[in-house]
């Protein structure tokens, strides 16, 4: 799979501006070569969150996929030593294929707590991360850890919380290390999300969306403004994808042609 094409197809959707992309797991019903097509048409530049069998046909379709699949699962994570052996060697084997594919960044999770105290996870969060950290230096891949609700979706998870994933990311002291900050999910959890983002900006490297309530559409019946959210981000200097994350209650197309609309960077005039 030629990197560099991909690579070409990431830059040109970007420009000085974000790009928009869609997670695939929220749009099954869609075969992916399908989905790639619709969605491209709408001016989306990537679909994320796809396994290594996936990724050639998102690069076939002339898309970008923002974000791969890593080693974890959002239960079992990097919380627990006894797992480290494991997710470092399935990494060093997923990290060059990543960067063959021109794929920026791989995802990961904290897993669940389990009993155990947040900080015993974060410092073994932080052992993993440093152990896998070479590995993704010289691949040029940056590795992401999801922040996520603990409150409705997915109870007794650890990185749960900005202030958790910015103690990590100071502990790990890497630059391919970031958050994956979905906005959804800080709602939930703590709300102030412009206040947020603008103070934490350097930390985060990737960006989800949802509404709040219900894990659906972003429009104006929810309670987060998705607009003045993107500007925001746009006035971090953000330049990577904004993932669209939302389970679609109606339409999934029409839903995700508004998104686009929705969440457009001021900076691309």
């Amino acid at each position: 799979m030629p990197g560099a094409a991909v690579e070409g197809i990431v830059s040109s959707n970007r420009g000085p501006t974000y790009g928009h992309s869609v997670c695939r797991w929220c749009y099954g019903g869609f075969e992916l070569k399908d989905l790639c097509a619709r969605v491209k048409a709408m001016g989306y530049g990537s679909v994320e969150l796809l396994s290594e069998s996936e990724w050639s046909v998102v690069h076939d379709a002339g898309l970008a996929c923002a974000v791969a699949n890593g080693p974890t699962s959002i239960v079992e994570g990097m919380n627990r030593r006894e797992t480290h052996d494991r997710i470092l060697k399935e990494a060093e084997r997923l990290l060059p294929l990543v960067a063959k594919a021109g794929i920026p960044q791989m995802i990961v999770f904290s897993g669940n707590r389990r009993g155990m105290p947040d900080d015993e996870g974060l410092a073994n969060c932080a052992d993993c991360l440093r152990r896998i950290m070479p590995a993704a230096k010289a691949e040029g891949v940056t590795i992401v850890m999801e922040l996520l609700n603990s409150k409705v979706d997915h109870r007794d998870y650890m990185c749960d919380r900005t202030p958790w994933g910015v103690r990590l990311a100071e502990a790990v002291g890497d630059d391919r290390f970031r958050l994956l900050y979905d906005i959804y999910h800080m709602q939930v959890m703590e709300g102030d999300v412009i206040r947020t983002i603008r103070d934490h900006s350097k930390w985060i490297g990737h960006y989800h969306t949802g509404g709040v309530p219900g894990r659906n559409e972003i429009g104006m019946t929810q309670e987060l403004f998705y607009p003045a959210i993107c500007a925001a981000i746009a006035g971090t200097g953000y330049t990577g994808f904004i993932g669209q994350e939302f389970i679609p209650a109606l339409d999934p197309m029409e839903s995700l042609r508004s998104a686009i609309t929705l969440c457009r960077d001021p900076r691309a005039g």
